[in-house]
């Protein structure tokens, strides 16, 4: 018997037609040289290019690469690169990591779990080779896949303009029967409504003259082979009404299996259609709807309208270019608060494709857009506008067959609310002594023991209220219609632990401006007002909370209060355990309570038996803009606090080489006095982001990883 030969593809020759792109970041240019040797000897096209800098590597990522191997670097970490990576162009491009001198068996799968492609080893020239043949076939894969979609998005989009430049009837065809057809086709065969052709079969309506030529050539046309799709039919149906024999041609359609026929039956206009005065049409909604689920399936799938509920007047009275500037900043604030696929359905109204692992979590989803409801701003150069929006739902319970069908959804999403609260008895909210409603438990302030609570004030009001100024007036008046905005920003875990940690601030609209409460030195004067506003925060945060956790179980929350609630509220810590006892975490501390250093350090013996008694209950406690005050290591020695949020005066050290040594003198002398998580905000570019990873700071956050937003995401899930 002859032997047979067993070649792995994977090590064929298709990988070394193209030039391979290799991005090398290590402090060794032997090393360097030697992955290189190691492909050209093999017949690859190498273009490689070696840096160990965090500068030239930003720099970089702006280019196409294939693969990055990491080795060593100055100023950059590999956990840093991944990243970088993540945020940049090229999401999913590999990185394979030169192994480590400390490393051990035992840490492949940490490596692999935080996003390292694979460990490679020099040592071993062979297994090195096998191993980058690898990630380079899962690169190229990964590529070839983007540029065939991008590629059939456009032959598509080409088509599409064709059959409309050229005023062809069009029907697609599955399995041979019409799913739909234009008013030009129904025309050509004498319809006068689509229904009355769908389901018919397509034989009925051409009714070749070859009958048996035709069935051949719909066989082979079936499996794929297009380059017989072109050609003239003879029909014997007494019904068409153009010229005999038809010039048809078959391509494939949108829909799984089926067909797109095209027949041409002229132009009346064909004076007026010439390219130079008409552009290419673009597909429509549906179709770049269901070309988005053909890239990413899912079984659970809804449709959300996002439309204006009403419009500001001062919206038609400004300039054109402000006008039109309003409507193109709606899609990027929807964008940029759903991370979901977004086409446009008329001006102004918005259709969103909403996916999850399962029902619970899809409704998770919906629930969590309804603070987007809000009154909310849009700012467009220096100058803000008022945005109300109207949003509505329909699940996607099957496949949308065609145009028709597709507004049938649109409608049905049109008049359908969004769930506001989920379903008994899986997720029940209530307990006897406190509920998650506008009714609170009873707050204590120094002066006088009050009963606080949501309902409307009494008919006669206190002269206090209403002498305070305006702005304490809006705010009050916010707080009363539930329009109090609560905005949460992810924060990046070095240690990939607590991925699903959010910053809570709060804020509301007055005068069309934006105002942080936190900042807002008037509300010091009305002690009622900060507590009634804060357990409201806390309340509203924890809903949110509650229902995130459906998505993400590990999920945490920082939420910023004043004062007034730490040092006046004694009920305060009792709330906060009936809160965490309804969020029904699996999480030993959900919920960190974070105040202002500088309020802490003026009431020291007060909020140290505050703060004890806060962890008594449940709740951890951070200090927010710590660090800018000469008495902040002393005030990090007195009270027992988790965490730390840096001032921005200590994140704007960052910027050079030299004060980010002193930042992380800093860090270390905190570090020396407590064993406390520390936090870097406001990192808003790639620089001051990647620059954070010099210091040993846990947690980073900004812009540049998530920007603030009005309800709960993970700025993965897209």
């Amino acid at each position: 018997m002859g032997s047979i030969k067993v070649r792995n593809p994977l090590l064929s020759k298709k990988l070394k037609r193209t030039e391979t792109r290799l991005l090398i970041i290590d402090d060794n240019q032997i090393r360097y040289n030697q992955i290189r040797d190691l492909l050209t000897a093999s017949e690859h096209h190498v273009q490689a290019t070696l840096l160990d800098d965090l500068q030239n590597f930003e720099k970089q990522l702006n280019l196409n690469w294939d693969l990055v191997i990491f080795g060593r670097a100055y100023d950059l970490k590999y956990d840093q690169a991944l990243s970088l990576i993540r945020l940049s162009k090229q999401p999913n491009l590999p990185l394979l990591l030169l192994k480590p001198n400390d490393y051990v068996a035992d840490q492949y799968a940490h490596y692999v779990h935080k996003g390292i492609y694979d460990i490679v080893n020099l040592d071993n020239p062979d297994r090195f080779y096998i191993d980058i043949i690898r990630a380079l076939s899962f690169s190229r894969l990964v590529q070839s896949q983007q540029q065939l979609m991008d590629e059939l998005e456009t032959a598509q989009t080409q088509a599409q303009s064709f059959v409309e430049d050229s005023h062809k009837a069009v029907a697609v065809i599955q399995e041979g029967i019409h799913l739909e057809a234009n008013a030009e086709y129904l025309k050509l065969f004498g319809f006068k409504e689509n229904d009355d052709v769908i389901g018919l079969p397509l034989l009925d309506l051409l009714q070749p003259k070859d009958l048996n030529d035709f069935k051949l050539r719909f066989k082979k046309l079936s499996q794929g082979q297009f380059d017989l799709g072109r050609f003239e039919l003879d029909s014997q149906n007494t019904q068409v009404s153009t010229q005999n024999p038809l010039k048809i041609e078959f391509i494939p359609a949108t829909e799984d299996d089926a067909l797109q026929i095209t027949i041409d039956i002229g132009s009346e206009n064909s004076a007026h259609s010439s390219t130079s005065e008409k552009n290419v049409a673009k597909p429509n909604t549906y179709q770049l709807l269901k070309r988005t689920i053909t890239k990413q399936p899912s079984d659970i799938n809804a449709l959300v309208i996002f439309s204006l509920a009403s419009c500001a007047e001062e919206i038609f009275q400004v300039n054109w270019e402000t006008f039109k500037s309003y409507f193109h900043e709606l899609k990027a604030f929807l964008k940029e608060q759903t991370h979901a696929p977004l086409f446009q359905l008329e001006s102004g109204v918005y259709v969103g494709l909403f996916q999850a692992e399962s029902k619970a979590k899809l409704e998770s989803k919906l629930i969590g857009l309804n603070s987007l409801t809000k009154p909310q701003l849009l700012t467009l150069k220096q100058d803000s506008y008022p945005l109300n929006l109207k949003i509505g739902y329909t699940i996607l319970d099957n496949d949308i067959r065609d145009e028709a069908h597709f507004d049938q959804f649109i409608a049905q999403a049109f008049v359908t609310t969004l769930p506001q609260s989920l379903p008994k008895p899986e997720l029940d909210l209530s307990m006897p002594e406190l509920q998650f409603s506008i009714q609170e438990p009873e707050i204590v302030v120094p002066s006088e023991s009050l009963n606080i609570n949501f309902s409307k004030p009494e008919v006669e009001i206190p002269t206090e209220i209403l002498n305070e100024p305006a702005i304490i007036k809006a705010l009050r008046t916010c707080l009363e219609r539930g329009e109090i905005h609560l905005k949460y920003q992810q924060l990046y875990d070095k240690e990939d632990v607590n991925l699903y940690t959010y910053e809570v601030t709060s804020g509301f609209i007055f005068n069309n401006k934006w105002k942080d409460i936190t900042q807002l030195r008037e509300l010091a004067e009305d002690q009622e007002l900060s507590i009634k506003l804060d357990r409201w925060i806390l309340v509203e945060s924890c809903k949110q909370l509650h229902n995130f956790i459906i998505q993400y179980p590990d999920a945490k929350l920082i939420v910023n209060l004043n004062k007034e609630v730490l040092l006046q509220d004694r009920t305060f810590p009792e709330f906060i355990s009936k809160l965490i006892t309804i969020i029904r975490s699996k999480q030993q501390y959900p919920l960190s309570l974070q105040f202002s250093a500088d309020d802490v350090n003026q009431n020291i013996p007060d909020a140290q038996k505050a703060i004890v008694e806060l962890h008594k209950n449940g709740a951890e406690v951070t200090l927010r803009d710590f660090g800018h005050s000469m008495f902040s290591e002393t005030l990090l020695r007195q009270v027992d606090v988790n965490g730390l949020t840096l001032h921005k005066s200590l994140t704007e050290m960052l910027s050079s080489d030299k004060q980010c040594a002193e930042l992380q003198e800093k860090i270390t002398s905190y570090h020396e006095i407590k064993n406390v998580q520390i936090m870097l905000r406001e990192l808003n570019d790639m620089t001051s982001f990647a620059n954070a990873w010099n210091v040993d700071a846990r947690f980073i956050q900004g812009d540049y990883f998530q920007k603030k937003l009005d309800h709960l995401i993970d700025v993965q899930d897209q």
